[in-house]
């Protein structure tokens, strides 16, 4: 890449996905400034930067999640760009701004993509004019047009939050004793944790698939997608095992989720690495377009181990302004990948979280097996962040061998001081219903106290 040397980039994040982000930079001669809270000055990410700058405190609010730290931060060390990372400010319309306002490219999509994908409902309206299928349902603005608009579309119904995610603001409702309630609990939730308290209400698809197809689109009009994941295991909306590709689709559903992918990035000319979300209607048959993470993955390293092409060199390299490396036809999908995220939770107490010191941290290396983690022994792990140790991803010529080599890694993985949810994982990969891949979007939630009673 010829016009690397006057790029530095700002990482504005922490843990795993600042230290992919600085490694991503360091092979594309970029150089590197990242921007830390004062509980993570001395993290494997700070030692790998090259230069590290304190925004704050160690609460979020105080550091990752200040927008003028950051970007005064940025524009201070001489950067060029910033790279938002997942979560934290990655959405935030107020920074991509910040960055424009400045100079810095932000390495995402433009701040109106931002702000028409950040609001749910604005998002179903680019669905809809793109002809991608949505659930049944829409706005309300009080629990009366709640009532009025789940009568008309059937129980059982999500009341969820416009804006935001995380399954905050976010209510399943059976029957319309309970939704009046519901609706002004998700609305308070809303308001609290987003700063809108505006919510929606839509069909609730019982037996349904989490599938997700990532895109790439440049600023000459390019739109590419590179092929779908599989995020059904969840619990309470937080996912905790994506494959891709979903070997559950025949090619002409397939196929036509592709095109709704494309067709939805291309109504607002997307331009950026971004995942559509989209829930699979066992039932049905049928498609619905759930939302848009306009954003880097917590789990695009599945679609890396399929296609070969490294998601956050291409971001990166389209926020410059350089045009697609890959035509559509380039994209070849070869063999199957699993991603578990290995997390500091009890999942003996529903997925507490679990800070404290990693006294024995030993993973082993083993074919095929992709770790991306920021631990090391004796790394105090906080109370203040995301619950997110590692993750492990097997790729193999098949989905089997794909899960005979995660269990092989999580049997041989050693890891004493907080409690996590490795055992629970040890289950899932031996879960017949796993195996199968039968599993929907519920179906952990339902079968987590089974689960842990089993052995591994």
């Amino acid at each position: 890449m010829g016009a690397a040397k006057h790029r530095k980039v700002f990482v504005a994040n922490r843990g795993e996905i600042a230290l992919r982000i600085i490694e991503a930079c360091d092979r594309l001669g970029i150089e590197t400034v990242l921007g830390v809270s004062a509980f993570d000055k001395d993290s494997l990410p700070a030692q790998r930067a090259g230069q590290t700058v304190v925004l704050g405190p160690s609460h979020a609010s105080n550091s990752y999640l200040n927008v003028g730290a950051v970007t005064h931060a940025a524009i201070h060390t001489g950067c060029t760009a910033l790279h938002p990372g997942y979560g934290f400010l990655s959405e935030r319309v107020s920074l991509a701004r910040a960055c424009a306002e400045n100079n810095l490219i932000f390495i995402g999509p433009r701040p109106e993509h931002l702000e028409v994908l950040g609001d749910k409902l604005s998002a179903r309206r680019v669905a809809e004019a793109a002809g991608v299928p949505v659930s049944p349902g829409g706005a309300t603005t009080s629990g009366q047009e709640a009532l009025d608009l789940a009568d008309q579309i059937g129980y059982p119904v999500l009341v969820k939050a416009a804006f935001g995610g995380g399954g905050r603001g976010m209510k399943l409702v059976h029957n319309a004793d309970d939704l009046v309630a519901a609706w002004e609990l998700a609305a308070s939730e809303a308001q609290a944790a987003f700063g809108d308290g505006t919510v929606f209400v839509e069909r609730f698809i019982a037996n349904a698939k989490h599938i997700e197809v990532q895109i790439l689109g440049d600023q000459h009009g390019n739109h590419i997608h590179l092929a779908e994941r599989e995020c059904s295991v969840q619990y309470r909306y937080q996912k905790m095992l994506e494959e891709a590709p979903c070997n559950a689709l025949s090619e002409s559903a397939r196929n036509k989720l592709h095109g709704y992918a494309l067709s939805l990035a291309r109504q607002i000319n997307y331009q950026s690495l971004g995942t559509i979300e989209f829930l699979y209607d066992v039932q049905r048959d049928a498609w619905c377009f759930l939302e848009v993470n306009p954003r880097v993955q917590v789990e695009h390293p599945v679609t890396e181990s399929v296609t070969g092409i490294d998601l956050i060199r291409e971001q990166i390299l389209v926020a410059f302004g350089e045009p697609l490396s890959l035509r559509q036809q380039d994209v070849q999908i070869s063999g199957h990948a699993i991603e578990l995220r290995l997390t500091a939770q009890d999942a003996h107490r529903a997925l507490m979280p679990s800070p404290g010191t990693l006294t024995r941290w030993r993973p082993a290396p083993l074919g095929g097996v992709r770790l991306d983690t920021h631990l090391y022994e004796n790394y105090r792990f906080p109370p203040h962040y995301d619950a997110l140790m590692a993750k492990i991803i097997a790729w193999g010529p098949d989905r089997n061998t794909a899960l005979e080599r995660l269990t092989l890694a999580l049997h041989r993985l050693e890891i004493e001081g907080p409690r996590t949810n490795l055992a629970l994982l040890q289950r899932l990969v031996n879960s017949q219903t796993v195996l199968e891949n039968s599993v929907t979007t519920r179906w952990l939630e339902d079968a987590l106290p089974q689960l842990m009673e089993e052995p591994s």
